[in-house]
């Protein structure tokens, strides 16, 4: 399986954390995922690290903004937040739960990244029928995000406070460049942010490069648009 790659010393924590909340929509009954982690920077709590739509993305972004929702209450209690209906959430979540409603979505399941009872995000499912997860899919939803943790973290670096903050902050600066990569396709290609990410990415899985290098040369202006947009 590809998120295995967790476990060698070289890998793409970017790239293999959008792969995971794309499995999420896969093999789960969900028709959108995303990651939240927390960044330990002050004033700055939460950031979206993986999304598998734009849609999903800005919503997440959303929830940050506003400071309230479901994933948020995830990520600050440690605990999963499971709402069958967001009809029933508009008092606890006012903006969230209308803004949700308004896209399509109609039920969250949040699920916490934690390792050693310290919690550093969340794995957030999206679904537009009313109703809990079935139970397999929660235990499958868990075993994902026990996944995220490891490749965010690892085991070895755990030990040191000091290197699990540069692994955060370099996750956290890769998608601020691939979010920048993605504007100057979508620009470049007049296509919607969705399909610049997916040109992105199968240019470097296609060339076995890293995702977050790739972007990187997309920004500096060393690659080219066109040879991403053109590619198969």
């Amino acid at each position: 399986m590809q998120l295995a790659d967790t476990l060698v010393d070289d890998y793409d924590v970017v790239d293999l954390l959008h792969q995971l909340v794309a499995h999420c929509v896969r093999i789960l009954e969900v028709d959108a995922a995303a990651l939240l982690l927390v960044t330990q920077r002050p004033g700055e709590e939460l950031q979206v690290l993986a999304s598998s739509t734009e849609q999903t993305r800005l919503l997440e972004l959303f929830q940050v903004q506003t400071n309230e929702g479901p994933c948020l209450d995830c990520v600050r209690t440690g605990e999963p937040v499971v709402v069958a209906d967001l009809t029933q959430a508009a008092e606890r979540w006012p903006h969230f739960a209308s803004r949700a409603l308004r896209e399509g979505f109609s039920r969250v399941h949040a699920v916490p990244l934690r390792l050693r009872g310290q919690t550093i995000g969340a794995l957030n499912l999206f679904g537009k029928g009313v109703g809990a997860l079935p139970d397999r899919d929660l235990l499958v939803a868990r075993a994902l995000a026990d996944t995220a943790t490891i490749g965010i973290l690892q085991e070895r670096a755990v030990h040191r406070g000091e290197v699990l903050t540069e692994q955060l902050e370099t996750a956290l600066h890769s998608r601020v460049i691939i979010e920048q990569a993605k504007g100057v396709l979508a620009q470049a290609g007049a296509v919607d942010m969705d399909q610049a990410f997916q040109a992105l990415r199968r240019y470097a899985r296609g060339r076995r490069l890293r995702l977050s290098d790739t972007a990187h040369r997309i920004v500096a202006g060393t690659l080219h648009p066109d040879e991403l947009l053109t590619s198969t």
